[in-house]
């Protein structure tokens, strides 16, 4: 058990340490010099914590109060039984991880499907949600580990090579595909993007006028939609009877709405600066060392790594799907009050990120047009996704999924829980 642990919570668990390891196998296998194995393994690292930081300034210090001021003026959720299932199944979760990333290597050496989940924190929190559904439907023992390894290795196996295709209409190369939750909503974004974009005209050759050049960086972009973002939730709070400084935390402090307002409109560039550095640096790093495990090992494997790796290829792309899937989706939760068992709040992380992704894809298949619809279906999908996905998650990680679900968390978790309810 104690090798397990250390295998499970100083590895697996550790985005940092487990791309590290794998960028310093991969140099050691090339024979790189001792020099080259050190810059390339602290360099992957590093990139990883750069990465992390970013999306740390983007969640926790930039749009974390837009879900605040949700929150205080809906209705209270419906009650929920939270189940810490991270304390009280980890060794469960840290099993179905092991168990799972060793099919998906195996399958990877013997089958077409080349891809290995390297996306650290992911490998844990896919586990979570497969083992909070079972344990939602009742199941326990090797039950619940069974069907939760069978959905997590099927999952780490079949999502990054669905969107492998996806990556490379974007990249114009295959040396990387994406191992995220995002590829429901990617997958639709393509397909209606196909149907009724051009591709032909892109998000990243918009004609900006030369007095509003500043528009072309999306740090800059980015802050401006965040602060007129704030500016607008402020007015709601107080049109609903609400104090925006109680519920935005400023209230008796020496700073005031100016201040709010503008530091988290600015984390909010910071963050995508930090982060598509972040990229850069682990990309630089970890594809080239990933090609001595593929040639020694897993002949022609390729990593699926973390969403933010496909950001810098269409920025602009990114920042209207995040902007549209807003829009879609608050309509789309106010739309459908009362419909589900429990009240949705704006899904932030879910449209920045997962639709993030999804509308750099529709972007490269269908140009202007397929970004902004594959961007508003994502917005309206998400809300379903969550709101049945209350079915099956209500009795253990319901709150959790408020934040993070609405995508393939939400999707695959509804499935799993379905056939568990059977087996139960």
């Amino acid at each position: 058990m104690g090798v397990l642990n250390f295998i499970i919570n100083e590895i697996f668990n550790q985005g940092a340490i487990f791309l590290a390891l794998i960028a310093c196998i991969g140099l050691i296998l090339q024979k790189k010099s001792f020099s080259e194995i050190v810059r390339g393994t602290l360099t992957t690292a590093i990139g990883f914590y750069i990465l992390s930081c970013g999306t740390g300034l983007i969640t926790g210090n930039s749009i974390d109060g837009i879900s605040a001021a949700f929150n205080a003026v809906t209705p209270s959720a419906v009650a929920s039984k939270t189940v810490d299932i991270g304390a009280e199944f980890g060794t469960q979760i840290g099993i179905v991880m092991i168990i799972a990333f060793a099919v998906n290597v195996l399958v990877a050496r013997f089958t077409k499907w080349k891809s290995i989940f390297l996306t650290g924190h992911m490998l844990y929190w896919f586990p979570f949600v497969f083992i909070a559904a079972g344990v939602d439907a009742g199941l326990t023992g090797g039950k619940l580990i069974g069907l939760a390894a069978v959905f997590t290795a099927v999952y780490m196996i079949v999502s990054p090579n669905l969107m492998k295709p996806l990556v490379k209409s974007v990249t114009g190369d295959d040396s990387f595909t994406i191992g995220h939750p995002t590829t429901c909503l990617s997958l639709l974004s393509a397909g209606l993007a196909t149907l009724f974009g051009n591709k032909e005209h892109s998000t990243e050759d918009l004609n900006v006028p030369k007095s509003l050049g500043f528009l072309r960086e999306i740090s800059i972009t980015g802050s401006i939609t965040i602060a007129i973002t704030y500016i607008v939730l402020y007015f709601i709070l107080v049109a609903n009877g609400k104090d925006p400084g109680t519920i935005w935390g400023y209230a008796g402090g020496t700073t005031g709405i100016f201040t709010y307002i503008f530091t988290h409109a600015i984390y909010f560039g910071v963050g995508i600066t930090v982060m598509l550095q972040g990229v850069r640096m682990m990309i630089a790093e970890i594809v080239p060392a990933f090609k001595g495990i593929a040639d020694k090992i897993v002949p022609n494997a390729i990593p699926a790594l973390d969403v933010p790796v496909i950001f810098p290829y269409a920025p602009n792309a990114l920042l209207i799907g995040f902007i549209v899937a807003m829009i879609t989706s608050i309509i789309t939760l106010l739309l459908t009050s009362g419909m589900f068992p429990t009240v949705v709040i704006p899904l932030i992380s879910t449209c920045f990120f997962e639709t993030g992704c999804a509308a750099i894809i529709g972007n490269a298949k269908g140009g202007v047009r397929g970004c902004i619809i594959g961007a508003a279906a994502c917005g309206i999908v998400m809300v379903f996704l969550v709101g049945f996905g209350a079915y099956f998650f209500n009795n253990t990680i319901q709150q959790w999924m408020l934040v993070y679900g609405g995508q393939d968390f939400s999707l695959w978790g509804i499935v799993e829980g379905f056939i568990a309810r059977l087996i139960a």
